[in-house]
């Protein structure tokens, strides 16, 4: 695009003359903060962070990020993920933050700009590597792109921050919704019908699926491949599907069918499972659990598996250094009282009402999003006269 076709007041400018990198790097055990943001922590969806872990979760040099800074996921950038930091942390160092320069480009208008088409879409073009494409900071900076005036910075920045504050409404209504669930699957120990539940192993309830598949071989490579940066946390849904191709995988993964629940075993903090309504493949860091339909319904596994008492379980057996993973023999010693087969009937048909209202919610914020991506298009790629 040259410069003669732009809008009145419009200019090419490269993006190292309006942002920068802040590379300061810090040892988490250093770090004088409780915050860490991974990539996991990111959500494709929104600008607003929801969560994260801390300094203690992670070892090796990470990046100081300020209020107000962009953290933005310059691995594997076709994931679109990014935040506006509310509060100083430490993030990953596969991550990017990013800093306006006030006098080109308004620091309320910098997310809007990252999460644009028009950026995102060069991003992945200049992204080098093949298993986990990943963004230079000295290739990015001089890479050139429209930018509108100041005033009209302002402008589109306020119509898409409302946008957002839309988004955010139906975040917090779904949060609620958990909270609902969470309450009601609290109070089950104390239902009269509870005491004539047997107390089981839930291993003894579920196969694990074993023996890896080469996810370089048809036809394994055109089959969706699910990690757990594919999945959303809390809620049992999926964010994106991927194949193998996709994501160039090469090492071995475990092959799931429909039906089964697949669940993120590192982590656990983070609650990440799903009901897979396909055959796929799951990454190494996940099981496939195969219910065994005489003993455990499939939506009552799920809701065990993300609820609060599993997951604090899980926690207290994760006691290693780095990544927390629950291995096969700390998920075997988890026992709970069973439901029959009746009650997991109905506490099942309970929870799959509430899913109703939350899946819902997720598809009107769907819409509110689309349009807010509509916006964006309209403002920001049309820059030319």
């Amino acid at each position: 695009m040259s410069a003669q076709s732009l809008k009145p007041g419009w200019k090419m400018v490269k993006f190292g003359d309006i942002a920068q990198n802040v590379a300061v790097r810090v040892d988490p055990a250093d770090a004088k903060t409780n915050v860490y943001v991974g990539l996991e922590h990111l959500d494709p969806s929104t600008i607003h962070l929801h969560q994260w872990g801390h300094p203690t979760d992670v070892t090796g040099q990470k990046l100081a990020f300020k209020k107000g800074d962009v953290i933005f996921g310059r691995r594997r950038a076709y994931q679109r993920k990014l935040a506006v930091a509310e509060f100083d942390g430490i993030c990953s160092a596969h991550a990017m933050v990013v800093r306006a320069k006030p006098k080109m480009i308004l620091p309320e208008f910098l997310p809007f700009f990252l999460q644009s088409d028009m950026f995102m879409e060069r991003a992945i073009e200049i992204s080098v590597g093949s298993l986990s494409p990943t963004i230079n900071w000295k290739t990015l900076k001089v890479q050139e792109f429209p930018l509108p005036p100041i005033d009209e910075q302002k402008r589109i920045a306020e119509i898409l921050w409302a946008a957002d504050e839309a988004l955010e409404q139906f975040s917090n209504a779904s949060e609620k919704l958990q909270q609902t669930r969470e309450t009601y699957l609290r109070g089950l120990s104390s239902n009269g019908a509870a005491k004539k539940w047997k107390v089981i192993k839930l291993s003894k309830c579920f196969e694990i699926v074993s023996g890896q598949v080469d996810p370089k071989e048809e036809p394994y490579r055109s089959m969706p491949l699910v990690a757990p940066n594919h999945i959303e946390q809390n809620t049992g849904r999926l964010i994106c599907i991927e194949t193998a191709r996709d994501q160039n995988a090469i090492s071995g993964k475990y092959l799931f069918q429909s039906g089964d629940v697949v669940y993120s075993k590192i982590r656990p903090n983070l609650r990440k499972a799903f009901i897979a309504e396909f055959d796929g493949l799951c990454s190494a860091d996940m099981y496939a659990l195969r219910p065994l339909p005489d003993r455990i319904m499939t939506r009552f596994l799920l809701s065990i598996l993300l609820g609060e008492h599993f997951t604090s379980f899980a926690l207290t057996r994760c006691v290693r250094t780095g990544i927390p993973k629950l291995n096969r023999q700390e998920l075997s010693e988890y026992e709970l009282p069973l439901p029959t087969l009746e009650d997991q009937k109905q506490i099942s048909s309970h929870l799959e009402a509430i899913d109703a209202e939350e899946q819902k919610l997720i598809r009107h914020r769907g819409e509110v999003l689309e349009l807010k991506r509509q916006i964006s298009r309209e403002y920001l790629e049309t820059a030319h006269v």
